[in-house]
């Protein structure tokens, strides 16, 4: 693929996965077990491979291994720059079932400066996921299988999981409309599918999405509306935000209700890490709001309760601490 650009080189790698279909371009079965493997979950794996493969494909003299400019070989790269400049658009265009952020910033990689060689040990979930992802890069190296053929798998197998969940939400859809026939779901029946969903893997952002929905669907009635949400995957200090979910008053950009959702257990440093951003807010809190999924500890409830005991604080007001 000399002298293409990166764009056309993954137009023709979609090009080259769509006519496959549902042929494999790749036969040897350990390779196949390992793309399957990395493509079905949504872990930042696949974009790491993904963006170590298409720079061995722009330039053949690095090592798909390197994809961290800090380890200052002649054959390294930088993966991050592909991934945000070239996989990022591509996956959205495509609808391919990806994380919609970089790989780099997962707490798995972005720490890494070592290259991703069989002996490294990453500290990360699932194991064999990671494990899998450097095991296909060396195959690369090794000549196992090209980092052409490689990415073009990837991506035919990615396609096919996309279309996939296209046609099971086709058909849910359709069950749901031949149950229901024209008539409107029931508030109990929206309930039922709200925790269906609570219930299913990777839905810790459906939390934050229902408060959202809630105050739009009343931001008229009340006076209150909510902010445009921040990244899912980004940590609230480095977007700025106060917390998963920020209510201002109509009319007003301050915010004054701040909602953070915890899937684990309130502790008195995440009350600490509050404060931090509240301090650092130049606007007035008025409430500031946590829901978890695990049971609120007595002695959280007596720490939140001090601070309407500070007047020098007086703006740190947490209204509650609830139980989702």
């Amino acid at each position: 693929m000399k002298n293409e650009t990166p764009e056309q080189i993954l137009a023709k790698i979609f090009k080259k996965a769509s006519e496959a279909d549902t042929q494999p371009l790749i036969k040897k079965r350990a390779v196949a077990e390992r793309i399957e493997i990395v493509c079905r979950t949504q872990h930042a794996s696949i974009r790491l491979l993904m963006s170590c493969l298409l720079g061995k494909l722009i330039d053949p003299k690095v090592d798909p291994r390197k994809p961290y400019t800090e380890i200052q070989d002649a054959d390294c790269f930088s993966g991050r720059t592909i991934d945000e400049n070239y996989l990022t658009p591509f996956i959205t265009r495509h609808e391919l079932p990806c994380r919609s952020t970089t790989a780099y910033l997962s707490p798995v990689f972005r720490t890494n400066n070592r290259p991703l060689t069989l002996d490294i040990k990453l500290e990360g979930r699932p194991q064999n996921v990671i494990s899998a992802a450097i095991q296909l890069l060396d195959d690369v190296v090794k000549k196992r299988v090209s980092a052409e053929d490689l990415l073009s798998e990837l991506v035919r197998v990615l396609i096919g999981i996309r279309n996939e969940n296209k046609t099971r939400m086709e058909i849910l859809l359709k069950s749901m409309r031949t149950t229901t026939g024209n008539l409107a779901l029931s508030s109990n029946d929206v309930l039922i599918l709200i925790q269906q969903h609570l219930l299913c893997k990777n839905s810790s952002r459906l939390p934050v999405l229902i408060v959202a929905a809630a105050y739009r669907s009343v931001e008229s009635k009340i006076g209150e509306s909510v902010l445009s949400l921040n990244s899912h995957n980004a940590a609230d200090l480095q977007t700025g935000a106060l917390g998963d979910v920020e209510i201002c008053l109509e009319n007003d950009d301050a915010i004054v209700t701040v909602y953070e959702m915890k899937m684990k257990r309130i502790s008195k440093n995440d009350i600490d890490l509050a404060v931090e951003k509240i301090l650092r807010s130049s606007c007035r809190i008025h409430n500031y709001i946590f829901i978890t999924t695990e049971k609120i500890e007595s002695e959280c409830d007596e720490y939140v309760a001090e601070f309407y005991e500070k007047p020098a604080e007086r703006k740190l007001r947490f209204s509650t601490v609830s139980a989702f």
